[in-house]
C-alpha cells in the first residue's frame, strides 16, 4: 500500500526490497524452463556449497 504522502520512487524502492527478499525474480526464472533432475541436483549442491563457505567465511571474520 502506497501512503499519500509517500513519492512514486519510495513505493517503487520499497516495492523491489521486498520482491528481492521473497526470491520472486529468482523463482521465475527458474521456472521459465524445463531442468533436468541432474541439472538441479548440482545447482542444489552449488548452492550449499556456497553456503557453507560464505557460513565459513563470516565465524573466520568473527574470531
Amino acid at each position: 500500500m502506497v501512503g499519500d504522502s509517500e513519492s512514486f520512487e519510495k513505493a517503487m524502492k520499497r516495492f523491489k526490497k521486498v520482491v528481492e527478499r521473497e526470491g520472486i525474480l529468482t523463482e521465475l526464472k527458474r521456472r521459465e524452463f524445463y531442468e533436468k533432475p541432474s541439472q538441479k541436483k548440482k545447482r542444489k549442491e552449488r548452492a550449499a556449497r556456497k553456503r557453507l563457505l560464505k557460513a565459513m567465511k563470516k565465524k573466520k571474520v568473527a574470531l
